[in-house]
């Protein structure tokens, strides 16, 4: 049994993972400010600690003993930090970089850093699917700022020794995910209109823009991965599906009347991974199809 922490461990992603590494035997702390997590996501078997990943103070006494630490505490969308960057900056630069320090200071043997895959921004056709070396073009301000904490990870590992791995997440869906607000991602939106009899909100050209969406159990199994194997500090690796969806495909698998709005800006034309570097060092390939995933999430919205 091993000590894990898990910051955002009461958000989508991270209770996810907190209920596998419990399910595994392994002992497990949840830090989470609830600023996008729910209280009901904690697994009871964690030892929960309230507390904000920026607050160095607050958070650097839960990484004593601490094996692995999987960073996923971010306010992670586009939108919101075009409208409030001081804030997303404080929460996804200040907060990795306290967590570094933090787990640097600790002796802690590897962390886990969640990355965005909307640090490659929009790329010329011939560059699809995306390589984890192609050149980044982040179009906002949260796609900086987890960029900056992928640079922060990087010289860490360089600089104090300390192993770090940087997992490129392509639009992970899933149980859990957060269905209203300026956190949520489009299928959530469409489940939960739907599911409140609303027609499906598609933003202007959405045949044009395609993305590759990834589900959060085969998340979770990256993580476990790239703490289990032993690559290079500061590796970066794709996680997505390797298979992409038009805006218009996903509501045509959640099914009903559609409503076109104005396009926003900061969005991106196409994600697409190649996940080739994550199968052959991680020994990870994507399990769970969009078209598999969907009735379990349907049932979950009372649509089926």
């Amino acid at each position: 049994m091993s000590r894990a922490l898990v910051t955002g461990g009461a958000g989508f992603i991270g209770s996810h993972l907190t209920d596998r590494l419990i399910r595994d035997g392994h002992e497990v702390i949840v830090l989470d400010n609830f600023a996008t997590g729910n209280k009901d996501n904690v697994n009871s078997a964690a030892k929960f600690f309230e507390c904000d990943a920026s607050d160095y103070e607050r958070i650097a006494p839960h990484f004593s003993g601490v094996e692995v630490v999987f960073h996923m505490a971010a306010l992670a969308r586009i939108q919101p930090s075009i409208k409030d960057p001081l804030l997303s900056n404080t929460s996804n630069i200040t907060g990795t970089l306290n967590v570094l320090w933090a787990a640097k200071n600790a002796g802690v043997k590897k962390v886990i850093y969640s990355a965005s895959s909307s640090v490659y921004g929009n790329q010329p056709e011939e560059n699809y699917p995306l390589k984890e070396d192609v050149a980044t073009h982040p179009g906002s301000p949260y796609s900086l700022q987890k960029l900056v904490g992928e640079k922060y990870c990087q010289l860490f590992s360089e600089l104090y020794g300390l192993p770090t791995v940087i997992l490129r997440y392509f639009n992970v869906y899933g149980p859990r995910q957060i269905c209203e607000g300026a956190y949520s991602t489009v299928i959530g939106i469409f489940l939960r209109q739907r599911e409140q009899g609303k027609p499906m909100t598609v933003v202007a050209d959405g045949m044009g823009k395609r993305r590759d969406y990834t589900h959060v159990r085969d998340v979770v199994e990256a993580n476990i991965l790239a703490w289990q194997k032993n690559v290079p500090p500061g590796e970066i690796f794709n996680i997505g599906a390797g298979r992409h969806y038009s805006v218009n495909e996903v509501a045509g698998l959640v099914g009903g009347p559609i409503e076109i709005i104005p396009q926003r800006p900061g969005e991106y034309k196409l994600t697409w991974a190649d996940n080739s570097k994550a199968k052959k060092y991680l020994g990870w390939q994507p399990t769970i199809s969009l078209e598999e995933a969907m009735p379990e999430l349907k049932k979950l919205h009372g649509l089926l």
